[in-house]
């Protein structure tokens, strides 16, 4: 099950999974060098538990996970995927999966709506944070954070992919998917203590161990400790964050193992809330270190999750594996975000109110699944079966005050009031009651057909998967049940089954160059069909009110080409993506509406030469509104999605143990509503770092590390939207400096 040499490497979707010998050196990578120093490597086909080796320059990987087929070298796979490593996040001073992502042209970060929760658009669709997968699988991480302590990789997938991984289970998903690898032993011990600070008076510390032992090194142990505390940049703003980690993994000839746990206590106190815009007007963006948030303001999560998965190789043909993971989590929090409202007397002026909410998750998920390999005639096959599950039982309450209680306050010069009564409640904050169950079932199954002595790849492949999901009122814990239309059989639940197919295609032209083409399939849950519907001539209550309809099924299509100088590496592509919508059609609402996004990436990263390194690129989105309801906004651009997204980030080696890097980020301008009548100005952002290392005798390093973000000190706001359909405005992050320095001994 082991091929050697990177030109011999043209396998299928189902291949490889690169386990380095060891990592191939930036200058050994460069164009320049003889080909007999160049380093082969040794890859293990498509495993679910090791890791593909750094590409050149050490910031991103070679490869990652696609779905049922296990990490594959980016080469191989036809879709488009970048792997950010743990290095560049060390070096990024990166304290969560946004900063790490805020690197990728491809990807922007926005926020969910009402809450705090990271959120990432993806081709201009979002991906929510309890979309994210956790070696492997869905829904174990925590909902609203992710700390950058837990990882060893990020994982980036552009496109659709309920083949590949299943439907996403919180209805997210049609633009890409996120992996997050948790971090392993390295093969040499690890000792390192970290201490920083972040302005205004965020203090920082971390613990990292490693060690591996036993015959080989076969068993490892990997734990992290982390403390955050403190005023962030933002103004009365402060942060405290508690993570632990352990991880436990084996590496033998035919069996590989993995075990990980995780706990995180994440609190925001006074966090600074998104902003709803007017129906006529978007403010400009104030101070972005000022907070007009209510003082009494909270956001706290805490998350215990754990994941273990092995694999083993019944023969050199066959090999099968299995997951299972767990998430039991508890959210409260007291928010008032604000709506922008301007008077003639008050342009500042902004409302909002008490809603406060608490929220108890336990996740139960898992996979299994056999590949194997054989011949017919000239061609090869190599076949992955997969199933999958996950079930979610979530618990919520909230209280909120009534309109009438609303506090008015403004912008630029915000005033602090007393928290309101709730006067409005959903069950008992104390002890929630069970509100929604969703189940989601899967199996899956892919032939890759290798041609032409493997320089032709065609993957044929289908998941069956079935959703399942109730709701319950939140007071007397009753099934929620809807009548479609007067006389029918009410509606108890939502259970729904669809099968999503796959094709795909990879050509290696050369040693160098692939082109790659797929179609694929995103599932989302159906869409809840609201009570009423405002039109131009009023309100409409449609008849199918309450109902959920039918799992939404989204096309793409797409084409790329890929390079691999071995020093550096560059990926093209080209997408289109239809994905239905809900829109009123008589007096019933149907799935007949369509948002059609289409769009041009191209990335590029490695050392470009001895002493720098490159990552970045450039997106271009055409995203619009298609089939829309009575033809209002017919061809509108896409609420929240920009047409430009671009960046380009540096570092340079300087002097010995000197380096310096800069990365700029550019964002073309957002519209924030259906008409297209408001929008936010295109923004463009620097940030700048340093470190040092410095040798202290022969098994010490000292490592200082300086980061300014938002170097210009920038007032812009960053993201419209993020929630489908909402317009909700998220202020960029003042200029914020951040100081670390690190001993590994």
């Amino acid at each position: 099950m082991l091929a050697v040499r990177r030109s011999l490497l043209l396998s299928s979707l189902a291949i490889p999974a690169l386990i380095a010998a060891q990592n191939v050196a930036a200058q050994e990578a460069t164009s320049s060098k003889a080909d007999d120093d160049i380093i082969d490597y040794v890859i293990v086909t498509g495993s679910q538990v090791s890791l593909p080796p750094e590409y050149a320059g050490g910031q991103v990987a070679r490869g990652g996970r696609v779905g049922l087929f296990g990490n594959l070298d980016v080469m191989d796979t036809p879709f488009n995927s970048t792997n950010f490593t743990a290095e560049f996040m060390r070096n990024l001073q990166a304290r969560s999966v946004a900063d790490v992502v805020q690197s990728d042209p491809g990807v922007r970060v926005a926020r969910g709506f009402g809450n705090f929760q990271e959120l990432y658009v993806v081709r201009g669709f979002p991906v929510y944070s309890d979309d994210m997968g956790y070696n492997g699988l869905y829904g174990l991480l925590p909902r609203q954070y992710v700390a950058a302590e837990f990882l060893e990789r990020v994982e980036v997938f552009r496109g659709a992919n309920s083949f590949l991984n299943g439907a996403a289970p919180n209805g997210s998903g049609v633009g890409g998917s996120f992996n997050l690898v948790p971090k392993r032993a390295p093969d040499a011990d690890l000792n390192r203590m970290t201490l920083g600070y972040e302005n205004d008076g965020q203090a920082y510390a971390a613990a990292d161990f490693g060690r591996r032992f036993g015959g080989d090194d076969s068993f490892g142990l990997r734990a992290n400790a982390v403390r955050r505390d403190g005023e962030m940049s933002i103004e009365d703003q402060e942060r405290q964050l508690t993570m632990f980690s352990l991880g436990v993994d084996y590496r033998g000839e035919k069996a590989r193992f993995s075990a990980d746990f995780g706990w995180q206590d994440h609190n925001i106190d006074a966090p600074r809330p998104s902003v709803t815009p007017s129906l006529t007007a978007i403010p400009r963006a104030p101070d972005s270190s000022k907070n007009y948030a209510q003082d009494w303001t909270f956001s706290s999560e805490k998350d215990f999750f754990g994941v273990a998965r092995g694999e083993y190789d019944i023969s050199d043909n066959i090999d099968v594996w299995a997951a299972v993971g767990i998430r039991d989590s508890e959210e409260h929090n007291a928010l008032a975000n604000p709506t922008f409202s301007p008077t003639a007397a008050a342009p500042d002026r902004i409302t909002t109110y008490l809603f406060e909410n608490y929220r108890e998750d336990l996740v139960l998920t898992g996979d299994t699944g056999i590949r194997f390999e054989f011949d017919t005639g000239p061609v090869g096959h190599r076949v992955s079966v997969s199933g999958s599950y996950f079930d979610l039982d979530s618990k919520n309450a909230y209280v909120m005050a009534l309109p009438a209680d609303r506090i008015v306050t403004d912008l630029r010069n915000p005033v602090q009031a007393a928290r309101p009564d709730g006067t409005f409640f959903g069950g008992v904050l104390s002890d929630p009651r069970t509100t929604t169950e969703t189940t989601t079932k899967s199996i899956a199954a892919a032939d890759t057909l290798a041609f032409a002595d493997e320089r032709v790849l065609v993957t044929l492949g289908a998941r069956y998967q079935i959703i399942e999901q109730h709701t319950f009122n939140y007071n007397t814990g009753a099934e929620n049940c809807v009548t479609p239309r007067p006389g029918a059989t009410p509606v108890c639940g939502y259970d729904e089954n669809v099968v999503t197919p796959i094709g795909a295609v990879v050509f290696k032209i050369a040693d160098q160059f692939s082109l790659y083409a797929n179609y694929a399939e995103g599932l989302l849950q159906g869409t809840q069909v609201p009570t009423t519907v405002s039109t131009p001539s009023g309100v409409v209550t449609p008849v199918n009110g309450g109902q959920t309809l039918d799992p939404f099924v989204s096309t793409q299509y797409e084409i790329g080409a890929k390079y691999d100088g071995g020093s550096i590496g560059a990926t093209l592509s080209m997408f289109r993506v239809n994905m239905p919508t809900a829109i009123l059609a008589g007096d019933v609402v149907r799935d007949d509406g369509e948002q059609l996004n289409r769009g041009i990436e191209f990335s590029a990263y490695g050392q470009a030469a001895e002493s720098l390194r490159l990552l970045g690129g450039v997106t271009y989105l055409d995203a619009e509104y298609r089939k829309t309801e009575f033809g209002r906004n017919e061809g509108n651009t896409v609420i929240g999605v920009p047409e430009i997204q671009a960046n380009v980030g540096l570092e340079l080696d300087v002097a010995r143990g000197l380096s310096v890097d800069g990365r700029v980020v550019y964002t073309s301008s957002q519209e924030a509503n259906l008409t297209n009548t408001l929008s936010i100005p295109s923004w463009t952002r620097l940030d700048l770092g340093a470190r040092y290392e410095l040798q202290l005798g022969e098994t010490r390093t000292l490592t200082f590390r300086a980061r300014l973000d938002n170097v210009t000190d920038k007032n812009y706001w960053a993201s419209v939207g993020g929630s489908a359909g909402s317009n909700y405005l998220v202020l960029g992050s003042p200029r914020t400096f951040v100081l670390s320095a690190s001993l590994d001994f």
